[in-house]
């Protein structure tokens, strides 16, 4: 199985020394990822670097830069803020910026994220849920605004649903290392902001050993969308609500 890389929480005031050290791995296995840029980030916990103390001082021109250098972008909600504890249709989180707040409300607050990265020349049909939470009237107001694509989803190719292309994320990175020999591509999901010495020595291990199998996301969405019935995608929300449940526990023991 084959590995993208998708990179969420790209805002001005991120880590950007963190954000740096992943890029030179990037760079260095000539991996592209997906960045996920939030629009008009209002999420204190994403407030780690102050904009004039961050080694670019352009935010936006350096977005499209990465974007020329054959970096994708996908919109990463708007402002990052959870209003709900709605886990919607892929029950990761009982967190949610979009998820039963209504089709009316979405489509404003995704039509003023999107305007916000079109002001600055950034335009995509990519999108990034916060939390990994959305429902279908998020789907819905994605569609009307132009997106045709999501990262989320579980699977091992990119497929067809509610009418957007899902490219799917790991479920576990252990297991898709092990599948050496399975055809298809996955999404491992990175946080530089929260990055650790030991979290930067696995991934540097990861790209070193499995360079061969890493593909910029580019690549990724090339590949042709499949058809997925419906007992997949009982069996992806079933997966979902698995992992919360092991995640939630495991949260819970070492408090």
């Amino acid at each position: 199985m084959r590995i993208a890389i998708r990179m969420d929480d790209i805002t001005p005031d991120m880590d950007w020394a963190r954000f740096m050290r992943f890029k030179a791995l990037c760079d260095l296995y000539q991996v592209k990822p997906l960045i996920g840029v939030v629009p008009a980030s209002k999420d204190e916990n994403l407030h780690v670097c102050a904009p004039e103390d961050a080694p670019v001082k352009d935010f936006w021109a350096y977005v499209r830069e990465l974007v020329n250098a054959g970096w994708c972008v996908a919109q990463h909600g708007v402002t990052h803020i959870y209003t709900t504890r709605k886990m919607g249709c892929f029950p990761l989180n009982r967190l949610s910026e979009f998820a039963g707040t209504g089709y009316d409300r979405q489509y404003e607050a995704l039509r003023a994220g999107s305007r916000v990265l079109a002001e600055h020349g950034i335009r995509t049909d990519i999108f990034m849920a916060p939390a990994h939470s959305f429902d279908r009237d998020t789907i819905k107001a994605l569609k009307k605004l132009g997106f045709r694509r999501m990262t989320d989803g579980f699977g091992d190719c990119p497929y067809r649903r509610w009418g957007m292309t899902f490219y799917p994320i790991s479920y576990k990175q252990g297991s898709a290392l092990k599948r050496k020999s399975k055809k298809g591509c996955t999404t491992f999901v990175v946080h530089t902001n929260t990055m650790n010495d030991k979290d930067f020595e696995r991934y540097e291990q990861l790209f070193a050993t499995h360079r061969d199998r890493l593909v910029s996301y580019a690549e990724f969405l090339e590949m042709n969308p499949q058809k997925r019935g419906i007992f997949g995608n009982i069996k992806e929300y079933i997966m979902a609500f698995t992992k919360y449940v092991l995640v939630s526990a495991a949260s819970h023991y070492h408090r």
